[in-house]
């Protein structure tokens, strides 16, 4: 009987562990969507003539600006100064939807489609962190396939840029869609499996998950529902 008290024991101590991991997760990631909005507020009154003209230049900025703060939050993800750094990652990327913003208000029906994409991101994202956590159904297996899918969308993302073709950013903005949706599901599922015990990084992938699910919805709705004048 020892052994099996002790599994009980290591299983209820796990399960203590993995539902403290989600509960500050979600808090979390409900208040980095604070900065988001801050930041995407100040991101639609900026010019962004700069990154037009350069796009390459400007994605290499924002890159480079996002991998520090990447690297600043793995550094201190068991303190408080991760917590600030992420802050500051999600305050970023709240400025860095300027641009799509800017173009979506633009349209006669933008507002309704920014409100569309961000009900159809939140109703996403809890339908599948509804089913990753009551299911409990281990989804480490697509880790390869959504890798290697992103990889792929990011080539061909960068692609794009040069030959600018619209049915193409169409089956981009898709495919980036089902990719993030099965992001969500990987990443929920590792946190319920065990497989991610700090918050903070939880946190940091699930916010990129939901970040470039709204982005690309919108860029889809803008595509096929956008009334122009």
């Amino acid at each position: 009987m020892q052994p099996e008290l002790q599994m009980s024991s290591q299983s209820a101590g796990l399960g203590l562990t993995t539902h403290k991991v989600l509960r500050n997760t979600y808090m979390l990631l409900g208040l980095s969507m604070i900065p988001t909005v801050v930041g995407a507020a100040i991101g639609m009154s900026m010019n962004f003539s700069f990154m037009a003209r350069s796009p390459i230049m400007g994605a290499v900025v924002m890159l480079a600006i996002m991998m520090g703060l990447f690297w600043g939050i793995s550094r201190n993800r068991d303190s408080g100064v991760g917590v600030t750094l992420l802050l500051v990652l999600t305050l970023f990327m709240g400025v860095m939807l300027g641009p799509i913003l800017q173009v979506a208000l633009h349209l006669r029906n933008g507002a309704q489609l920014v409100s569309l994409a961000a009900g159809g991101t939140g109703v996403i994202f809890l339908s599948l962190a509804f089913y990753a956590t009551v299911s409990k159904k281990d989804f480490s297996f697509l880790g390869n396939f959504l890798f290697v899918g992103l990889v792929l969308l990011i080539l061909a993302s960068l692609a794009n840029i040069f030959f600018q073709v619209p049915a193409a950013a169409l089956a981009i903005s898709s495919v980036a869609v089902l990719i993030f949706s099965g992001f969500i599901l990987f990443d929920v599922s590792r946190i319920v499996q065990g497989g991610e015990t700090n918050y903070i990084m939880a946190t940091l992938a699930l916010y990129l998950d939901i970040y470039n699910l709204f982005v690309n919805l919108l860029q889809l709705l803008m595509a096929l529902s956008g009334e122009r004048d």
